[in-house]
């Protein structure tokens, strides 16, 4: 299926590739209110029921979010009995359904017990009261925010965090809405960040320090398991793959991919039956080795000694693992790791991730070229993507086919993760746009990427916060949802200023 937000940004590329099967994150909802309302006001406890029924109903329809509905709790008592539920229940967030007026100690007990993100939800029915009919049951029945302030305090003298919030109208606010669905893709980038099995083959470059990654730091930090695997294991799969299997796989990747007659690049040339022949052979082994081994992405590098078997089939994953990661499964070049995480992100987002980096800056139009050699995530390119052979791959043994396209133009977000001196994970991000206009013919991606106040400030204040040198890069301007995220992972996170 199609993502949403690739949709929304008009991907058509995504609506030819078969999507992996959406995340269902786990989203606990409770309501809070005070019980001593509902032996004065007669209707107004359905009511409050009503309410939250209506916002659980928002977000089983707008996500693939598994909901679970833990009631309302009105005193102190059902608050305690309410944690074990909530940790039994194995969340990846929560939201708090502020349907009115409620004491502290509903809330006091549940944000000092639990580490996973609780969002206060304050939609109050009406836009405004009818102040010429008004009474005490409406207030109360549009109270929402009222606790508001009193659950921030608490959470602080709890010595937490004070909880997101979402203030707006249960009805008629796409705001609100955007917010809901928001949060539902944040739950599913926690969700997927805690269970994946990332593989990885092979090591970074060796000349590339900024790439290296402690594999238990990312369990640490993220909570997904690394797979060291073989290269091995494909190449057996490559070896044993046959005719049957692989032409049916090198007439999608010719329906997929336009092939066009060699430009400017003299190291180019039009794609070679001989190399349609190798990836579509190497993208059956892949596609073999990623269902065997349960894998929901890999960073790979591996050279193999030269002219074997080894080094065709692992300079040669590149188409197999463009059309993967446009499928929802990122694949990094170069073995790494972080940034095959920054890529994860993205996609559970919805919005790509493409593995990328820095190349030269046009000093006449104001813009940097943004893309890479190797896998790319092909649901997020501009128009069809092009496939050239390409007589060497540059800085890296063997030759093949080469993915050429430019990212989806509009806004993009960047997310650069690296790793800090203290041995934690640091989020770089940043917003630009797409634009049209040409890009080289080298069968790379390239963007050009418009970064505000202008490109030399920009890069200076992207260099300043010590990011790695790759990147993923999505379609809309996600920052925010980001940082977030980070925010949610304990992790620093740094949006560089655009003014």
């Amino acid at each position: 299926m199609v993502d949403p937000l690739l949709k929304e940004n008009n991907l058509e590329n995504a609506a030819i590739i078969e999507k992996r099967k959406p995340t269902k994150p786990r989203i606990g909802v409770f309501g809070v209110g005070y019980y001593k309302y509902w032996s004065q006001f007669d209707g107004l406890l359905d009511d409050m029921l009503q309410k939250q029924a209506v916002f659980i109903e928002k977000i089983t329809t707008g996500s693939h979010a598994e909901v679970i509905d833990f009631g309302l709790v009105d005193n102190v008592q059902k608050a305690y009995e309410l944690v074990p539920k909530l940790h039994a229940a194995n969340l990846d967030l929560i939201f708090c359904d502020m349907v009115t007026y409620a004491t502290s100690n509903t809330f006091g007990v549940v944000i000092r017990s639990m580490n996973v993100p609780i969002v206060l939800v304050a939609l109050q029915p009406d836009q405004a009261m009818d102040y010429s009919r008004a009474s005490t049951y409406m207030q109360l029945y549009n109270d929402d925010i009222c606790s508001l302030p009193e659950f921030a305090g608490v959470a602080a003298r709890m010595g937490k965090k004070v909880p997101d919030m979402i203030i707006g109208t249960l009805y008629d606010d796409p705001q609100a809405d955007a917010e809901i669905e928001e949060y539902c893709r944040i739950a599913a980038v926690l969700h997927d960040l805690k269970t994946a099995r990332i593989g990885h083959i092979g090591h970074p470059i060796e000349a590339m320090l900024d790439m290296h990654s402690d594999s238990t730091m990312l369990t640490a930090h993220f909570g997904a398991h690394i797979v060291q695997c073989e290269a091995h294991e494909i190449v057996t799969k490559y070896q044993h793959s046959t005719p049957d299997e692989i032409e049916p796989v090198k007439e999608r990747i010719l329906d997929f991919f336009d092939t066009p007659d060699p430009v400017s690049d003299p190291i180019s040339e039009k794609l070679r039956d001989s190399d349609l022949e190798t990836a579509a052979r190497v993208t059956v082994a892949l596609e073999k080795f990623i269902e065997e081994k349960k894998l929901d992405g890999l960073a790979y590098y591996y050279e193999g000694p030269e002219n074997s078997e080894t080094r065709t089939v692992m300079s040669n994953l590149i188409v197999g693992n463009s059309l993967l990661t446009g499928a929802g499964f990122p694949m990094c070049g170069e073995s790494d790791l972080k940034t095959c995480f920054a890529m994860l992100i993205m996609e559970r987002l919805g919005i790509g991730g493409s593995f990328a980096e820095f190349h030269p800056v046009d000093f006449k139009e104001g813009f940097v070229l943004v893309g890479h050699d190797g896998p790319h995530n092909v649901a997020i390119a501009q128009g069809k993507p092009v496939l050239r052979s390409l007589t060497k791959y540059h800085g890296k043994p063997g030759f093949g086919a080469g993915v050429e396209f430019k990212i989806k133009e509009g806004p993009i977000t960047m997310l650069s993760i690296n790793s800090t001196y203290d041995g934690k994970f640091k989020f770089v991000i940043a917003e630009g746009q797409s634009v049209e206009g040409p890009i080289p013919p080298t069968g790379n991606t390239n963007t050009r990427g418009y970064f505000k106040p202008d490109v030399r400030t920009f890069l200076q204040r992207w260099m300043k916060e010590g990011p790695t040198h790759h990147f993923a890069l999505g379609v809309g301007h996600h920052a925010h949802t980001i940082e977030k995220i980070a925010k949610y992972l304990n992790l620093e996170a740094v949006v560089i200023r655009e003014d």
